[in-house]
């Protein structure tokens, strides 16, 4: 069972953390503040869970915060974009409580706030954000990688968080300085594992600091790569256009299963509107075998400097 003995303060996607569990992966926040913008605390909601809880499955209650249990690992409470509460099941990885509290958590609290948080890598070129989403195991990180060993730098790794500036240019909040990579993806880059530790419950998966590679600025968002794999053998980008940059933003929300059960369909609509107005969606084809994170970085700093040309 997780013990809580001080009180930490965090800050990531632009907020204010307040936690009675330590998250090694955040960055201290040293400002001095009455209240943090979200407090994690941990507190029994087993009688939440007997009462309301399914198996399984992420509960949206009528306030419209979301209760979900992780089997072996906790029950997580998340309420009005303020609020984490965390049950640890006794005897749990705290690693894998940790990783919940910094996704799924972090994702709904990001969505509860009215900020659009996309699945994917966000990294800093040419002063801008760009962004790399796709589908579990797509490659995003390890494209994301690759740049960072080009000398940019990583703004977040799996939860990207997008709004709009008072001027209404979408732009890219900085979450905390650490990438997820694969066992075949460390070796490409000749990184030893050891080095890493691993992902909970996933042992040829690690977690990688890049506190050096990281920029901790809010960036207007220049564009959006969507990785996909295919077995054609070549590499192919293609423009994503009109109605169509709205369904890439939808289907890469992070979670989007619960806009809808949230009541936040025409929010949803209206900022993927906005942002897909004055932003280039491109599609971004590889193939499934074979490792081409450096050709993939090429080719996506090819379409970057040549937009800046023209």
């Amino acid at each position: 069972m997780l013990t809580t003995i001080k009180t930490y303060m965090y800050f990531a996607f632009g907020l204010h953390l307040q936690s009675s569990m330590p998250l090694p992966e955040l960055m201290i926040d040293r400002q001095s503040l009455t209240e943090a913008d979200v407090q994690i605390k941990v507190n029994d909601l087993t009688g939440l869970w007997s009462k309301y809880g399914k198996q399984n499955k992420f509960n949206v209650m009528q306030d419209h915060s979301v209760l979900f249990e992780v089997p072996d690992t906790a029950i997580y409470h998340i309420e009005k974009g303020n609020k984490i509460t965390v049950s640890p099941i006794e005897n749990a990885s705290f690693d894998k409580i940790r990783l919940f509290v910094l996704g799924s958590c972090m994702g709904i609290i990001l969505m509860q706030r009215k900020v659009l948080p996309l699945h994917g890598s966000a990294v800093k070129i040419n002063n801008q954000a760009y962004l790399i989403v796709g589908e579990s195991g797509a490659g995003k990180s390890t494209l994301a990688s690759a740049l960072l060993s080009k000398g940019y730098q990583l703004l977040s790794d799996d939860v990207i968080a997008v709004t709009l500036s008072n001027t209404n240019q979408a732009v890219v909040t900085p979450a905390y300085p650490q990438q997820k990579l694969w066992q075949k993806s460390l070796d490409a880059f000749a990184m030893a594992s050891e080095d890493y530790r691993p992902i909970a419950d996933r042992e040829s998966k690690f977690a990688v600091p890049v506190h050096t590679q990281f920029s901790s600025e809010v960036l207007p968002l220049g564009g959006i790569f969507e990785l996909v794999k295919t077995d054609t053998g070549t590499l192919k980008q293609e423009p994503v256009v009109g109605l169509n940059k709205l369904h890439t933003l939808y289907t890469h929300t992070y979670r989007q299963f619960l806009v809808e059960r949230l009541n936040l369909t025409e929010w949803h609509f209206q900022l993927s509107a906005k942002i897909s107005e004055n932003t280039k969606i491109y599609r971004l084809k590889r193939n499934e075998t074979g490792f081409t994170a450096y050709y993939l970085a090429d080719k996506l700093l090819e379409s970057i400097f040549e937009g800046v040309k023209k």
